[in-house]
């Protein structure tokens, strides 16, 4: 009885299995599968489960009509058909919109400003897309904002071929801030090894001598044998008056982590590459290059940004190289070469009145060659908050006028009011600053009601070299700190330790 009961029982499972057929069998390889590949999942868009900390739920078998197909996509063959264009890899991205593709013309005349918005708008919704200006074209673009918040992160701006900004007054109405303008993007990255042109000779012929001057070119005095020509209007063929205010090349605004590589950015109105209120910044391996007597033609502008690094980058403009301003901290620059130009600043600072906050800003592995200044702070009467924690360190000059600068009078106008708030200076080292100079070495001006203290210098060696300039010795006011060695001339008007009259920082003072 008990053999006849074990029969039956096995012919009745048999026949359940044989009923579930193959399907019990694809379910169990495919739980397998699963198994095996957990944790893998890349976030191509075939896992729904939310990603790879997960775990995936396997239904039980159910009685369904078979599927000729498995449930999970199998993977992709080289040779399997397409619906859709094939798609060029680049700078880590798998998509690619070339702005071809959306109507660009690229032959230098034709406008492709809406072209580009055109495509700015399919990429800008793709992770990781990639924005392509193929090489071996010309695309005239009119000024355009790229913008988010709510593109997708990790999209990269490949620039191979040339963008040119518009030389006629229609173009810019009655004047605008940016050409190129990005906004509120997260990863994103300019890269190629194309130009972006801002044609900038018909701004400075129209507007230079309206410009504010540098501060520092009231302290250069010609030499007895010289005559000091004033400097030549940059002459334009293309003609027309220009808006008065004079646009950035390229400016990024609220964005996390912009990268900038590669690329060559010229002859822009006013400032080359601007970073606002931006944190993250990485501009490593570009070139950017203007007249020296270009008017007001910064090299990289930072403002009200964080986490900022700069390095292996040719910088040659009108104005300063770089130009750190209020709101900056950790800013890491190095091995960049300078000139012509106005050297490494911070500031000015404190202008109208105002508050600035600047710290921990290191500066080194520098090459500067003819530029008016080297390493400078420059700050406004009437102005509060602090400067605090800067090293300018392995600094080599080649007949740059100023070679070390503090200047707590700034003053870009003919005449500036006489005040007494300042913005606080401490801790500002200079280390290894060497080479030739033809003005003046050091120039140390600090503020009468709240001097500079904790100014440091170490392995300080300046030549003189003299040009059309009359030569001056190293001059201090109300400057404190140490000198760490002997330097190259005696900088005998630095005071030792602290000022007499030294009061304790306030909260106003402090950031």
């Amino acid at each position: 009885m008990l053999l006849i009961a074990i029969i039956i029982l096995s012919s009745n499972f048999e026949e359940c299995i044989a009923r579930r057929g193959k399907h019990w069998r694809h379910n169990r390889e495919e739980l397998a599968s699963l198994l095996k590949k957990k944790g893998k999942s890349h976030g191509n868009g075939h896992n729904h489960n939310g990603g790879g900390g997960t775990k995936s739920k396997v239904s039980p078998p159910q009685k369904s009509t078979p599927s000729p197909s498995p449930i999970l996509p199998p993977p992709p063959q080289d040779d399997s058909p397409s619906t859709s264009p094939p798609q060029t890899k680049i700078g880590g991205s798998s998509t690619t919109f070339n702005v071809l593709d959306f109507g660009a013309k690229g032959d230098g005349k034709s406008d492709d400003t809406k072209a580009f918005e055109a495509t700015w708008a399919e990429a800008c919704k793709v992770e990781a897309s990639t924005m392509l200006i193929p090489a071996d074209y010309t695309f005239y673009v009119g000024p355009i904002v790229f913008a988010g918040p709510y593109c997708k992160p990790r999209i990269f701006f490949q620039v191979d071929g040339t963008i040119i900004a518009p030389t006629n007054s229609n173009a810019w109405g009655r004047g605008l801030l940016q050409w190129l303008d990005f906004t509120k993007l997260v990863g994103f990255t300019i890269q190629g090894n194309g130009i972006i042109d801002g044609r900038g000779s018909v701004w400075w012929q129209d507007t230079q001598y309206n410009d504010p001057l540098d501060d520092q070119e009231k302290l250069l005095f010609p030499s007895n044998n010289t005559i000091v020509s004033p400097p030549m209007q940059i002459e334009s063929s293309l003609g027309g008056k220009m808006p008065g205010i004079k646009p950035t090349a390229i400016r990024f605004y609220g964005s996390i982590n912009p990268t900038v590589t590669g690329i060559t950015i010229q002859n822009s109105p006013q400032c080359h590459l601007k970073f606002d209120n931006c944190n993250g910044v990485m501009v490593h391996d570009v070139t950017i290059s203007s007249p020296g007597d270009s008017p007001n033609t910064d090299g990289i502008h930072l403002q009200n940004s964080r986490d900022v690094l700069i390095y292996k980058s040719t910088l040659a403009c009108g104005d300063d190289c770089i130009s750190i301003q209020t709101g900056c901290s950790n800013v890491y620059v190095h091995n960049v070469d300078c000139g012509p130009g106005h050297g490494i600043s911070i500031g000015g600072l404190g202008k109208d009145n105002t508050r600035a906050c600047v710290s921990n800003i290191t500066v080194r592995d520098v090459n500067m060659h003819n530029t008016m200044n080297g390493v400078r702070i420059k700050t406004w009467q009437g102005g509060s908050g602090s400067v605090q924690g800067v090293l300018f360190s392995n600094i080599q000059v080649t007949e740059v006028q100023f070679p070390i600068v503090i200047d707590q009078f700034y003053c870009d106008k003919r005449n500036c009011k006489n005040q007494t708030a300042a913005v606080s200076l401490t801790g500002i080292n200079y280390e290894g600053i060497k080479g030739t100079y033809t003005v003046k070495p050091v120039h140390f001006a600090c503020s009468d009601s709240l001097p500079c203290v904790d100014v440091s210098l170490t392995s300080v060696e300046l030549q003189p070299v003299q040009e059309k300039y009359h030569l001056y010795d190293p001059f201090c006011w109300e400057t404190y700190g140490e000198l760490k060695t002997t330097t190259v001339p005696p900088i005998d008007c630095l005071q030792m330790g602290k000022p007499p009259n030294n009061r304790i920082q306030t909260a106003h003072d402090l950031c």
